[in-house]
């Protein structure tokens, strides 16, 4: 073999090794800058995940637990709102019947602390439910003697009231009084609570309640006043 053909060919050999080397560069490349994207992704992802979450977390810290209105006495006695609230929606249908009927309003809190993390919450929830569990109130109600009609409000949690509202039903004998639940849902409204509301106090009157879609609650405000004047406040 001429030296001249030996030559060419360790030139063609330089010129492939070359090429090979350079598209591997570029490989590499390519592929730290798709993974820098897909971190970027994965962390956009997330920031977004956790500003759900705190949106669906509602601090309550400011809102008085129990207040009370001078001008109580309508035609139909004297008014108690009870409202269970964790995200905020049930408690602002409850502070729209405070202002539309005046009377005494209370919030029912737990012992126990329930998760400020949202789908935490549900599946505590869920929990409690498989369970039947009866959680403790902190909330005391002492002269539940004097009120007349009690509005009671809780959310839709998993299509039942939350249990808290169980404790409240068992410790509470409601016998001659008028109850009017509210309920904030997603969109399945009371499900089958107003029946249960019904077996656990058989000789209430349990009227006509009001269901309020969660999203909608900061401006129920007229749809309330039109709840309570059918109702005789």
């Amino acid at each position: 073999m001429s030296k001249k053909i030996v030559a060419l060919i360790v030139i063609l050999l330089i010129v492939v090794v070359g090429v090979v080397a350079t598209l591997l560069l570029q490989g590499n490349s390519n592929n730290e800058n798709q993974s820098e994207e897909n971190r970027n992704l994965i962390a956009e992802t997330e920031d977004t995940q956790n500003n759900e979450t705190i949106n669906n977390v509602n601090t309550e810290s400011n809102e008085t637990e129990t207040d009370t209105d001078t001008e109580t006495d309508t035609q139909n006695g004297k008014a108690l709102i009870v409202y269970f609230s964790q995200s905020g929606n049930t408690q602002t249908v409850a502070n729209f019947i405070h202002e539309a009927v005046g009377g005494d309003i209370v919030r029912l809190e737990t012992v126990k602390t329930y998760s400020s993390n949202y789908n935490d919450l549900l599946d505590e929830a869920q929990e409690e439910q498989r369970n039947n569990a009866r959680p403790e109130l902190k909330t005391k109600i002492d002269n539940i003697e004097e009120y007349d009609t009690i509005f009671l409000g809780y959310p839709n949690w998993w299509g039942d009231m939350p249990m808290p509202l169980y404790t409240f039903l068992e410790e509470y004998d409601l016998s001659g009084k008028t109850i009017a639940p509210f309920v904030t849902s997603g969109g399945s409204g009371f499900s089958n609570t107003i029946r249960t509301i019904r077996e656990y106090e058989p000789n209430a009157n349990v009227v006509e309640g009001l269901s309020i879609s969660g999203s909608s609650a900061g401006s129920s405000q007229d749809e309330v006043e039109e709840w309570t004047s059918s109702l005789g406040f």
